[in-house]
């Protein structure tokens, strides 16, 4: 007799709140030319990413804006793995986009900003997690660490 795998889920509303401030504090930091703000931004996707206990932006989904009410749980069957993937890459580009400003290379630094807020932005809006789909491309292809499946649905 073989043991059903556990059900796993992720709630949709934490990974929007996530998505909405990435995109919201990028744009500031282009806007204000404040590069520190991005390397701010990097640091929580990073953290978040490392140690999913302390995801700053949906830890504030999850203390503030969800038991008040104002944002309602959207929870779904789905492996938290590869968001998580999609998380950190975005933290390593934004990273590296900070560094870049850094060192003087305005225009790649926040080319590597845009391309960060326009991939949260495709999956805010549209529903499609760029990083997601390289994740599961990965576990399709065998690498190691990819060890996810999508959940079949219906």
């Amino acid at each position: 007799m073989s043991a059903e795998p556990p059900v796993r889920r992720v709630d949709r509303s934490a990974l929007r709140v996530n998505q909405s401030f990435i995109i919201a504090l990028s744009i500031l930091a282009f806007l204000f030319d404040t590069p520190y703000l991005a390397a701010f931004v990097a640091a929580v996707m990073l953290v978040g990413t490392a140690w999913p206990s302390l995801a700053l932006f949906q830890g504030f989904y999850r203390r503030v804006l969800k038991p008040r009410g104002w944002v309602k749980p959207d929870v779904i069957e789905d492996n938290p793995e590869p968001h998580r993937f999609a998380q950190g890459f975005g933290g390593v580009v934004l990273a590296l986009g900070v560094i870049a400003l850094l060192l003087g290379q305005a225009v790649l630094g926040w080319a590597l900003v845009w391309l960060v807020v326009a991939l949260a932005a495709l999956n805010l809006f549209l529903g499609f997690c760029a990083g997601c789909f390289v994740y599961y491309q990965l576990n399709r292809l065998g690498a190691p660490g990819f060890r996810y499946s999508p959940i079949q649905r219906g």
